[in-house]
């Protein structure tokens, strides 16, 4: 019996674009989505286009107007209040379960790229801490190896994407990001996973109180009349 191995679909491809330039902020929250302009530069047809946005509308990340078209989905303060916690809870149960698996080898790999991240820290370099950030996490998810954590833990952080990195460029966060991320590589180094989940929390909530802090200072990217997050109410 020969079992044929499906190559991905253009659309999914296409998908994979889009959703990366939502992530880089190529494509701004609330903006419209120009399928022309987006098959000339993607050298594409509109049916993989079309496709390929109907899968982002299903993931949260573009929502659809009658007779509009597509536009990028913004979040608003309500979005972050209720996807936070979810996350925090989430990522949490990831440090604990990585803190009761990783190596040797796995606790230098993490090591090493805490460095990093501490150097970035260092410079103020907002963009390289934020990937390095991200990094840390995706990593700490790959630690604790529960397939059902990564699946919710990947969707809500595709929307989240959306938001990107606002709350480091918050006077001194990104040193008190730095030392949160520090205390969670002490918990995971010293194989305790109760404070691993705990300070994994912490850390994510902190997060939400930097972010109320600057919706209160600047209420506009994050008004209550921006177009509500379809992914909110899945």
């Amino acid at each position: 019996m020969v079992i044929r191995i499906e190559r991905k679909g253009l659309y999914q491809e296409v998908a994979d674009r889009l959703r990366d330039m939502i992530q880089k902020g190529e494509l701004q929250p609330g903006e419209w989505v120009d399928e022309v302009t987006l098959t000339a530069s993607l050298d594409i047809s509109r049916t993989p286009l079309r496709e390929a946005l109907k899968v982002l509308v299903a993931e949260g990340l573009l929502h659809m107007k009658p007779r509009q078209g597509c536009f990028v989905n913004e979040l608003t303060m309500k979005d972050l209040e209720e996807i936070f916690p979810l996350m925090a809870m989430l990522e949490g149960r990831c440090a604990y379960e990585a803190a009761t698996k990783l190596t040797e080898d796995e606790l230098i790999r993490l090591e090493a790229m805490h460095a990093e991240l501490r150097q970035f820290a260092q410079r103020g370099d907002v963009n390289q801490y934020y990937a390095a950030n991200a990094r840390i996490h995706i990593a700490i998810q790959e630690l604790a190896a529960n397939n059902w954590l990564s699946g919710l833990i990947n969707n809500l952080r595709q929307v989240l994407g959306l938001f990107r990195h606002r709350s480091l460029k918050h006077p001194g966060r990104i040193d008190e990001s730095y030392a949160e991320h520090a205390a969670i590589f002490q918990a995971l180094k010293a194989r305790d996973p109760v404070q691993a989940e705990a300070v994994t929390r912490a850390h994510l909530l902190n997060q939400l109180k930097v972010l109320r802090i600057l919706s209160q200072q600047d209420a506009t990217p994050l008004a209550d009349t921006h177009i509500k997050s379809s992914a909110a109410t899945h």
